[in-house]
């Protein structure tokens, strides 16, 4: 597969004399609006300039041979928040480096709610593997222990950069060695039960309605069977974004995909309730989505469950990345 890359490491500052804070990283992906496009016609998607931060624990030094892990980070719908970089900031302090993914600034786009076309999860599970390439070839950077977390959208990153059909499609090489997925959206059901053998863990809200814990109840055990590594928390009393922090507020723009129950294709074609038509268009899946989902969602913090999720996320990369063994 051809493709072109644009690498630019930019010190943006620096403890003086010791420690390397963030190194810019500017790669070149591109902008498939689905999995399809990436399954059969990846080769003929426009391309797409994108960066992403990538930030060593503080005693990293310049001339430091210290090989690192990372995780890679990939924020939701309303962008790269307090309690995102909060969590980043707890993995530089395990001694893990960290790269924060930035599709939306990338494009120019702050927020998809509401539409989810601008910035998709194709185009962002692409970023995540082309920034993966980049990184895997920095000399700090331990190539088989990068872990993937995202948050919502995010999440979704985080869960299908696992299946086989699509990761195999962007490089058959790289293996995320572990993906924690905070509230994504599983009710898109693959008809192919087909993923790495890395482990997956899925932390999501008893009471989110804007991708709701029921489909991920349903997905998960299915997963299972099949012999696939992954787990699932649901925190009781919990909305959407469960692990910020603030009060329940309401975005009457946002879907609320409670009743959405998709199928995938092998070919990454997600199928409307309605004839199966495949959205595979940005109008596709306006007319596909008002099948089953309406508008109006609530998000917000749980501190009990917040303090939970961080020492979850906490022990999950420390055993996948620090002590090596899974769950």
């Amino acid at each position: 597969m051809k493709y072109s890359l644009i690498i630019m490491l930019t010190f943006v500052s620096r403890i003086i004399g010791q420690s390397i804070s963030t190194e810019k990283i500017v790669f070149t992906s591109a902008n498939p609006f689905s999995f399809k496009d990436i399954i059969t016609d990846l080769d003929n998607q426009a391309s797409e300039e994108v960066f992403g931060n990538l930030t060593f624990p503080e005693n990293a030094s310049e001339k430091d041979s210290t090989i690192y892990p990372l995780i890679i980070g990939v924020a939701g719908s309303l962008g790269w928040a307090k309690h995102h970089y909060d969590y980043l900031k707890m993995y530089r302090e395990m001694d893990i480096a960290t790269f924060e993914l930035n599709s939306f600034k990338s494009r120019e786009i702050s927020s998809t709610v509401g539409s989810q076309v601008s910035v998709t999860t194709a185009m962002m599970i692409l970023d995540s593997y082309r920034a993966f390439e980049i990184l895997s070839k920095h000399p700090q950077i331990n190539a088989d222990k990068v872990a993937i977390t995202g948050w919502s959208l995010g999440g979704a990153v985080t869960l299908f950069s696992s299946w086989i059909p699509l990761k195999n499609a962007i490089n058959k090489e790289l293996k995320f060695a572990a993906h924690l997925a905070f509230y994504p959206p599983c009710f898109v059901s693959p008809e192919i039960l087909d993923f790495t053998d890395s482990p997956i863990h899925i932390l999501i809200g008893e009471m989110d309605n804007w991708t709701p814990a029921a489909a991920c109840e349903e997905l998960v055990p299915e997963m299972q069977k099949e012999g696939f590594d992954i787990g699932l928390t649901v925190y009781k009393n919990s909305h959407h974004s469960f692990d910020r922090e603030g009060q329940i507020e309401f975005i009457e723009s946002g879907y609320s995909f409670t009743d959405c129950r998709l199928k995938m294709r092998a070919d990454g074609a997600i199928l409307m309730n309605f004839l199966s038509i495949p959205m595979t268009t940005p109008f596709l899946q306006k007319i596909g989505l008002a099948f089953c989902a309406e508008r109006g969602v609530r998000y917000g913090g749980n501190p009990e469950a917040k303090e939970k999720a961080f020492q979850f996320a906490r022990e999950f990369m420390n055993r996948n990345l620090l002590i090596g063994t899974t769950p």
